[in-house]
């Protein structure tokens, strides 16, 4: 009796992670990486919609002209996970068949980001950490900086982020995942109490959150993502995401040249990326999770969001904090929350509060545990985040360098 294939495994490119692939990455620590998986760059109002349209975001501040106009910015600006749909915060480098995890994101923001600034990223190689892991066995932790410039050469944000690399053979095998349910069985009536709670959303808005009325301990109004379905990872993928946005034989030469970027799809006979782990059950299975799964510069997004609501147009977020625990699959609701755990003045004088968040999934797991600083305005000191921050009035959503 001949042995049985299993049908749902697809001929996905294998790796193993060795002595030799991690001798070549040793040699890289410390450069800089070719950046070849830019989406946006300019910034424009279409760019912008798309990207607050695909995480779901409906503050005014980055959709209406006219509201930005007399807000504290003066102009449209985008919000600052805005940054994920210029470059996701990682390069794919080496280790071919290794599957990567994007499992966190370390950012500090320093400017705003207009509508027709250009935004140019950076990203340098900074390091990994070979680990063990119950999902995949030997892994590695890789480490890479992102840093994004606007037209003037002005640093407007940066991040740390990290990569898992997994052997996805040993992912398969043991099954750690395996055991959950899904696509989850929601009944009806909890079906709607879940789009009760994503239509209780509040935006703070024009309304300034004064640092002096905050209190530690103050629990932030829960931001709800969900039921996460495949047209809300489509609509981020049209409005965030550098990968998977080429088709037939522009991709396929790209493919010819890169196999490991890529499989056969043996359902449709189709070429499918890597990516569709996100959105095909089958290439999610190959690398070891039991269902197609959320981005993770799309899940932090989203916890961006929560602050921005949070905080109001005069708010800042300094600091933006997130390690990606669990997957977010495709059937899942999120609840994201926030409590304020401190509240100081920090080195350069200005008002801050600090704030633990969570990504809670209808399971009761926390998806995605964080940390976010942000400056508020003091009502006592009659001061603003902001004015250290914007540029001079007449260069406010006007895509021009500094007047010489």
């Amino acid at each position: 009796m001949g042995t049985q294939k299993d049908e749902s495994i697809i001929p996905i490119s294998e790796g193993v992670i060795n002595d030799e692939i991690l001798g070549e990455w040793n040699k890289r620590i410390g450069l800089s990486l070719r950046v070849n998986n830019v989406f946006n760059q300019f910034v424009t109002l279409a760019a912008i919609t798309r990207y607050v349209n695909g995480i779901g975001d409906i503050n005014p501040l980055f959709r209406d002209p006219d509201y930005a106009k007399t807000s504290c910015y003066g102009a449209l600006v985008a919000p600052p996970n805005w940054l994920y749909s210029v470059f996701p915060t990682w390069v794919l480098q080496g280790l071919p068949g290794i599957q990567a995890f994007h499992s966190g994101n370390d950012w500090r923001f320093h400017r705003p980001i207009y509508v027709y600034d250009t935004i140019t990223p950076k990203c340098v190689f900074t390091g990994y950490d070979v680990k063990s892991s119950a999902f995949s066995g030997k892994m590695v932790m890789e480490y890479q900086r992102a840093l994004f410039y606007n037209q003037r050469e002005e640093l407007v944000a940066e991040t740390d982020l990290y990569l898992v690399r997994a052997e996805r053979s040993t992912a398969r095998k043991t099954g750690k995942y395996n055991s959950l349910e899904v696509p989850h069985p929601w009944t009806e009536e909890e079906a709607n109490r879940v789009d009760e709670d994503v239509l209780a959303e509040e935006v703070r808005g024009n309304n300034p959150r004064y640092w002096e009325d905050v209190e530690i301990g103050e629990e932030l109004p829960p931001l709800v993502k969900g039921i996460f379905g495949f047209t809300d990872f489509m609509a981020y993928t049209v409005g965030a995401a550098p990968v998977a946005v080429a088709a037939h034989g522009y991709q396929l030469r790209q493919y010819k040249k890169h196999p490991a970027w890529a499989f056969r799809d043996p359902e449709t006979g189709a070429w499918e990326p890597v990516y569709g782990v996100h959105y095909l059950k089958s290439a999610a299975k190959a690398v070891g999770v039991p269902f197609c799964y959320d981005a993770g510069a799309e899940r932090q997004s989203w916890l961006i969001n929560l602050l921005t609501n949070w905080m109001g147009d005069n708010g800042w977020i300094k600091r933006n904090y997130a390690e990606y625990r669990r997957f977010v699959y495709l059937s899942d609701a999120v609840w994201l929350t926030g409590r304020v755990v401190e509240k100081y003045m920090d080195e350069s004088g200005e008002p801050c509060v600090d704030i633990e968040s969570s990504a809670m999934n209808q399971r009761g797991e926390n998806t995605m545990p964080g940390y976010s600083t942000i400056v508020l305005p003091s009502r006592e000191r009659g001061t603003s985040p902001l004015d250290r921050r914007l540029p001079p009035e007449e260069l406010r959503g006007t895509g021009l360098p500094p007047k010489l």
